[in-house]
């Protein structure tokens, strides 16, 4: 058996974007990141959990693409056969338990979480993609329950800290909606819309860093941000086809990374937001390998 097909059906690239929504979640919990204060394997349970709530939910997304794929990207793992049907359901199925296994390991509630991420993902593969005011905020739930996943290292600070998952959510769902131009070019207005929610984002974190008295420390973290998801997002905006689509998703997909490395310099830890920055030449690395979209 093959195992880089069934790597390209989980995007590998996309799955440490994933990783730093729990490094940014544990952050934003109010952790301090000192190896002699935290219990390290939680943390790391948690991104196992993630990798492998993540990598279901793409794995399902391609089983319930199959018949589109083998018109529209027959050079997918699944369509080209060289993942038969019944594997990538039986690999996407090991996957999602994995995930809500591990996120058990650190508490029931952490469970539940994952469990719901879990379906919300399945939803969204087999129905909510293809609804165009609910599949962004489908698809922006599993991103939002991501980051409270992370949060849930420390149960009690998902009712101080819970609501901030409502800004993965607005650019997941800005993501989503550019997204869907990939193939046949994309609408002006849809793509205006969607840099609003992203401006939305930036600026909420500019205000709680404020809050906080940590804004000296997020603004380059957060200017980082807009600028590499902006710049093909413009040039997406002035041409609109599927190619440049293609590259304002990716790099929508990629600076996830980035924005949660910010969210982390809000919270005030500049070590560890620079290491959670360090995912994203991992994450460019495995692009260029393995797809994105």
């Amino acid at each position: 058996m093959k195992i880089k097909p069934y790597l390209q059906l989980t995007r590998p690239a996309n799955i440490i974007t994933a990783i730093s929504d729990i490094l940014a979640g544990t952050a934003i919990a109010g952790f301090s990141f000192s190896f002699y204060q935290i219990e390290i394997w939680k943390v790391i349970f948690l991104c196992f959990a993630t990798i492998g709530l993540y990598g279901g939910g793409i794995v399902f997304n391609d089983i319930f693409d199959l018949e589109l794929d083998r018109i529209e990207r027959p050079e997918r793992a699944i369509p080209s056969g060289k993942v038969s049907k019944s594997n990538a359901i039986f690999f996407g199925i090991l996957l999602l338990l994995s995930g809500v296994l591990f996120a058990w390991s650190n508490s029931l509630t952490s469970a539940a979480i994952a469990f719901l991420i879990a379906i919300c993902a399945l939803v969204y593969d087999k129905y909510g993609k293809h609804h165009t005011f609910f599949g962004p905020i489908n698809m922006g739930l599993c991103r939002g329950g991501n980051l409270i996943l992370g949060m849930s290292i420390i149960e009690s600070s998902i009712g101080q800290w819970g609501l901030l998952s409502i800004l993965p959510v607005c650019y997941i769902a800005a993501i989503t909606m550019i997204s869907r131009g990939e193939v046949h070019g994309g609408n002006k207005n849809t793509l205006y819309f969607a840099s609003i929610l992203y401006i939305v984002v930036s600026c909420v974190q500019l205000y709680v860093s404020f809050k906080l008295g940590n804004v000296l420390l997020a603004v380059p973290f957060i200017f980082l941000h807009i600028y590499l998801i902006f710049k093909p997002l413009l040039i997406a905006i002035n041409s609109p086809i599927g190619p440049n689509i293609g590259k304002a998703v990716k790099a929508g997909v990629l600076s996830l990374i980035v924005m949660n490395a910010a969210w982390v310099s809000v919270s005030g830890n500049i070590i560890f937001a620079l290491l959670v920055l360090c995912l994203l030449p991992v994450s460019i690395s495995l692009a260029k390998y393995f797809a994105v979209t």
